[in-house]
């Protein structure tokens, strides 16, 4: 028996707008968002975190009967809690402190003053708790990962130390307006802003010959200009006894495609030398093609086609080398390109790092391809020139530390011994925070300056190592100026960070953030909300792409961070991913070791979790369509699974959780959330969990099936009310439906085996299936038969003999059914008329036989022609009727999707989505101005 009030996200959610609004976030300019500090692969959008929150934490209406006794006071009280949540998500309020306080008074009115902390165990890029402070909770997280720890401690535990603090360094304290409010960490942003350009004006000084400036020619000014970029292509020799010429590996000769702005390299080929130099062209003409595709490589020089597996024992035996194809200069208000020279080709090889990193790359992991090229190491992803680069930043932040000591040993700041990693104040720990948002900065740069990189010549810039959460093999690279004025240089880096602290929001508290293995910690004792998003099976392989950033912030930091950079590289063996070669290539061993981990994990956040309160989490599941780049650099579409859904769901029930709520949040950017053919439309599912209590009981297939006709069509109604997409009516459905199946212990078929979290899936789509079929009982006979007519024939003809007898059925006739204005019959075939065949003298008032089809159609109509005041007026007409009209668009998108029309299933996805605009409209319209809406009178 439930002995607890049910919060908002285990009713409703306003999730159209929550989507809206998380997938704006990503599009926005991101200056000054906090994820812009450090990459991290699926960061969860601050928006849906924001709101999942607000809504575990806050009641839902129909927990109070004494306030609002019947459905239609709960509606409005949840309606009153949506307009909230839809102000929150929007992400010019992020840190609008009454919006934000609107939403704290809420929850502690829920909580009765005393919110549970808010607990994270797979904390990743700190989206959760970082949205847990801003909405005054107290935070903790944690990660396995050193470099997840650390980006969350950045976010939650630095900036509340030093909040309200001005800057110390002494340029700032000269012109210090002690009438100036520090707003959160203002203060320490101006800091290191400062100290991070100290460190570039002296990287310049070490190491800015490697850079040289570059001639430009006379029609561009004949000055020196500094270099961009260098463009360069692998090379290796070609197998061809008869040519053995260097062959130039390149996926592109293009520099701009851009119309008007065609460049472009020319590859010139001396067939007595056997060799190939590089010459930039321009005009109307185009390049050749590249040297790369997908069946192999073909030398330039010869022809002759080369087998992939040649080059990767080419690279494998340490005979792959580079040559330069072009220069990128800052031209006049725009790129110059120009063709490569002797001194631009040859300093490169006289840079020589010292101590670069020489730990190895794995063997094999998710999303790695280099390896069989001969890359084995991390420092083979660099050239020379990038390994003293990025040696020289890295050197340069124990050198800068010092600098803020002393500066800040005369600034207001008190000493003490311990450091940003204990959370203490003081100088030393100043000093220590500083270092490291630069050396986020620096990692953003390593970002840049790889031989990942490669050019996009469409837009005329450089695409960074990590586009995607993969390490491929790149042909034609670039190598970037850090010291320069654009394209990933460091000092533009060092403002992205910058800019990000300054807009992480004040907090009253101070977050915690700590190295633990989930499926070990002790946290919480049973008085926690646990909200979290876990590993996705096989998906992402965190540990091995976060090395890529963590040898350089070892280097950087691990006098500051000693526990968490005391290894050389970061943990595995305990990371919860299914990857075979983690296990010798044996599928089933890690399989069980997922499954084992997860459910351990799921068992420690049940002890943490406090029993008023719902556990959240996020998992991927549904099918996402993704770009993957094949061996010749190429981008195609593929489709993968996560397979890990059922084993999610089936370790959440053998940590004796009942599952009462599945949203789809879309969380990617680039989803594609209209389309029903890809099933793509979530990235990412919210699932709603309590703990099940002791002594569930058995239950029979026939006593859950029973059940569930029982409880979901009223869990389907609160969907429906809360404005939910028909796109993602099923997924949030499975939610009330794996309540039902959840709340006993287990559920026994006729021949005594347990049903299968699969088994029980299936049946609960069958029973929704059923449950949106019993809603026509509340529309008229002629849309009855619409709907069946529809299912069987769309818009298009089908016999009169069967629609006779369908007509019968239905308890209408079709000579009716033409009386309405919704089929046509002619030459022994019927077909309902398509809502661009409408007729336009249509009037709701003045009509005999109404019916239902007739309003959701011609409110789609007028949506799609004229927007949603005109379908809003139409609305104010129909009255009641709109609202049955939606439930049809529901019934009808249900119809589409099963039988994948896609294109027929998004105009009543489109109306269910606008419908509280409609609505509003409709009510902010007087009477006196109703009037037939435009093409319809």
């Amino acid at each position: 028996m439930t002995t607890y009030r049910k919060k908002l996200i285990e009713v409703a959610l306003p999730l159209e707008a929550i989507n809206k609004e998380a997938a704006h976030e990503k599009s926005v300019p991101r200056k000054g968002h906090p994820a812009t500090m450090h990459l991290w692969w699926a960061r969860r959008p601050l928006a849906a975190c924001r709101a999942v929150l607000f809504a575990s934490l806050v009641d839902d209406p129909s927990g109070h009967p004494e306030k609002f006794p019947n459905e239609e006071a709960q509606d409005k009280e949840r309606q009153r809690l949506f307009r909230i949540i839809e102000d929150l998500v929007k992400w010019e309020n992020s840190n609008n402190e009454t919006v934000l306080n609107a939403a704290r008074a809420e929850i502690l009115k829920s909580t009765n003053g005393h919110p549970p902390p808010v607990l994270d165990p797979f904390c990743g890029g700190g989206s959760i708790p970082l949205e847990a402070q801003r909405l005054g909770l107290e935070t903790h997280a944690s990660d396995l990962n050193p470099v997840a720890v650390l980006i969350t401690k950045a976010l939650i535990e630095i900036p509340p130390n030093f909040a309200g603090k001005p800057p110390v360094n002494p340029e700032a304290r000269k012109k210090l307006d002690h009438s100036k409010t520090w707003r959160g960490a203002e203060g320490l942003a101006e800091d290191v802003r400062y100290y991070g350009k100290w460190m570039r004006d002296e990287a310049e000084k070490r190491i800015g010959h490697l850079y040289p400036k570059v001639k430009l020619p006379k029609e561009h000014g004949g000055a020196e200009a500094t270099v961009i970029a260098w463009i360069w292509s692998r090379t290796v020799k070609c197998p061809n006894p008869a040519c053995g010429a260097s062959m130039p590996l390149v996926r592109s000769f293009w520099l701009s495609s851009k119309p008007g702005k065609k460049v472009w390299v020319e590859p010139l080929v001396d067939k007595g030398r056997k060799s190939v130099s590089f010459e930039v062209r321009a005009g109307s003409g185009s390049p050749p093609q590249g040297t790369v595709s997908r069946r192999g490589v073909r030398c330039v020089v010869c022809g002759t086609p080369v087998a992939f597996d040649y080059v990767r024992d080419e690279g494998r035996a340490g005979r792959m080398s580079a040559k330069l194809m072009a220069i990128v200069a800052e031209g006049i208000r725009a790129r110059t390109y120009l063709p490569p020279n002797a001194v631009h080709e040859n300093i490169p090889s006289s840079a020589v790092p010292r101590n670069p990193p020489d730990s190895d790359l794995p063997d094999q992991a998710l999303g790695f391809r280099v390896q069989r090229y001969g890359f084995i190491k991390h420092r083979q992803l660099f050239t020379s020139r990038q390994l003293v680069a990025m040696g020289t930043f890295t050197d340069l932040v124990h050198e800068m530390r010092d600098r803020v000591l002393a500066d800040a040993s005369n600034a207001s700041i008190p000493d003490e011994a311990q450091g940003v990693n204990r959370g203490a104040k003081g100088t030393a720990p100043y000093a220590d925070a500083i270092a490291t948002y630069i050396a986020f900065a620096i990692d953003k740069l390593a970002d840049w300056s790889s031989t990942i990189c490669s050019w996009i010549h469409s837009i005329e810039g450089v695409r960074d190592t990590f586009p995607r959460q993969a390490i491929p093999m790149v042909w034609d690279f670039v190598e970037i100026n850090p010291l320069s004025n654009s394209v990933g240089n460091y000092w533009n880096h060092l403002q992205w960070v910058a800019d990000g602290l300054g807009g992480i929001p004040p907090a009253t508290r101070v977050g915690v953030a700590r190295q633990l293995d989930a499926a070990a910690f002790t946290e919480g004792a049973g008085n926690s909300i646990v909200f979290t998003d876990p590993p996705y099976y096989d998906n992402i392989a965190y540990a091995d792409l976060a090395d890529f950033f963590y040898v350089w912030l070892r280097r950087s930091l691990n006098k500051v961070y000693p526990n968490l950079f005391s290894t050389l590289l970061t943990p595995k063996t305990q990371e919860l991913v299914a990857t075979p070669f983690r296990f010798g290539g044996d599928q089933e061993k890690a399989e069980r070791f997922f499954e084992e981990g997860l459910g351990k994990a799921f068992h420690q956040m049940r002890d943490a979790q406090h029993p008023e309160f719902p556990l959240t989490l996020y998992y991927a599941f549904k099918q996402a369509e993704s770009e993957e780049a094949d061996e010749a650099g190429q981008t195609q579409a593929s489709i993968s699974v996560s397979t890990g859904w059922e084993t999610m769901l089936g370790g959440l029930l053998k940590a004796q959780f009942i599952i009462n709520g599945t949203w789809p949040v879309r969380t990617e950017r680039g989803a594609r959330t209209r389309s029903v053919e890809s099933n793509a439309l979530a990235s990412s599912i919210v699932v709603v969990c309590r703990p099940r209590s002791e002594g569930a009981p058995l239950a029979t297939r026939r006593e859950f099936m029973n059940a569930l006709k029982s409880e979901l069509p009223v869990a389907l109604k609160n969907l429906q009310r809360g404005n939910i997409a028909p796109v993602d009516l099923a997924q949030a459905a499975i939610g009330p439906g794996m309540a039902v199946f959840s709340r006993y212990s287990k559920v026994v078929e006729a021949d005594g085996s347990p049903m299968t979290v699969r088994t029980a899936l299936a049946v609960i789509n069958e029973t929704l299936d059923e449950v949106l079929a019993e809603q026509e009982g509340e529309f008229d006979a002629d849309t009855r038969f619409a709907i069946a007519w529809f299912e069987q024939y769309a818009f298009n003809e089908g016999p009169y003999g069967e629609a006779d007898v369908l007509a019968r059925a239905k308890n209408t006739a079709v000579n009716g059914l033409e009386e309405a204005g919704i089929a046509k019959a002619k030459a022994g075939k019927v077909r309902l008329i398509g809502r661009k065949e409408l007729a336009e003298d249509w009037d709701p008032a003045s009509e005999r036989r109404l019916t239902i089809w007739e309003v959701a159609h011609y409110l789609i109509r007028l949506l799609e022609d004229e927007g949603e005041s005109a379908a809003s007026l139409l609305l104010r007409q129909v009255g009641a009727l709109g609202e049955t009209a939606r439930d049809l668009a529901y019934r009808l998108y249900g119809i589409c999707e099963r039988k994948k029309w896609a294109q027929e299933a998004l105009p009543y996805n489109s109306l269910v989505v606008a419908w509280p605009e409609i609505v509003r409209l409709s009510r902010s319209t007087r009477p006196t101005e109703i009037q037939a809406p435009l093409g319809l009178r």
